[in-house]
Order: structure tokens, then sequence, then C-alpha cells
């Protein structure tokens, strides 16, 4: 990714292929930032996409609030027959997913 991330930021890219949405994640996901990713994702779901992935291969910091949003896209998506798939996680993103027990409530593709 070229785009140059701020501390507190959050850096959002959307590409779409035959029904799948990916949404490359950099920076930082906290109370700040969250709503900009529910923005994007909640949209990419309401265009019907079978398949939402979330890249995260550079994000830097997940709160709680950042995991929140995460496990409502996965409800959301659910409930829509769409597949969330964190993929791209970086080793530290996977340690907090197993760490929180959330590893076990998403499809992750390690990086």
């Amino acid at each position: 990714m070229d785009a140059l991330v701020q501390p507190g930021s959050l850096c959002l890219s959307t590409s779409r292929h035959n029904g799948v949405v990916i949404v490359t994640v950099a920076g930082e996901l906290d109370i700040a930032t969250t709503g900009q990713l529910r923005a994007v994702a909640e949209d990419a779901l309401r265009g019907g996409a079978r398949q939402l992935t979330l890249e995260m291969t550079e994000v830097s910091f997940i709160a709680a609030d950042g995991l929140g949003v995460l496990v409502a896209l996965a409800t959301q998506a659910r409930r829509q027959d769409t597949r969330l798939v964190l993929g791209k996680v970086s080793p530290a993103v996977a340690r907090l997913l197993e760490i929180t027990g959330l590893d076990r409530h998403f499809t992750v593709e390690p990086s």
C-alpha cells in the first residue's frame, strides 16, 4: 500500500472482483476510526457481495471498539449469507484474535 498512514488514522481502499469485495485496512482500529470501516463494509454488504474480505496486514492496533465492529460485521454478514474473511492478518492481529478467542469466530488467513 502506497498511502502513508498517520498514527491514530485509518486508510481504507476497496476493490471488487466477481462478487468478492476486498477492503484493505491500514492503520489503527479504535473509537475514532471504526465508523469509517463500518461504513465501507456495510456498503459492500448492502451491495450484495457474496464474500467480504478485510485485508489486515497493515493494521497496527485494534482497540476493543475495533474488535466490536469486526464482531458486528461478522454477524451482519452471516445474516446476509455473506462470507466474512479476515485476510492477510499480521502476526500481532492474529495473536490478539487468539487471546480474545475471536479466532474461532472468523475465517482468518495469515499474511
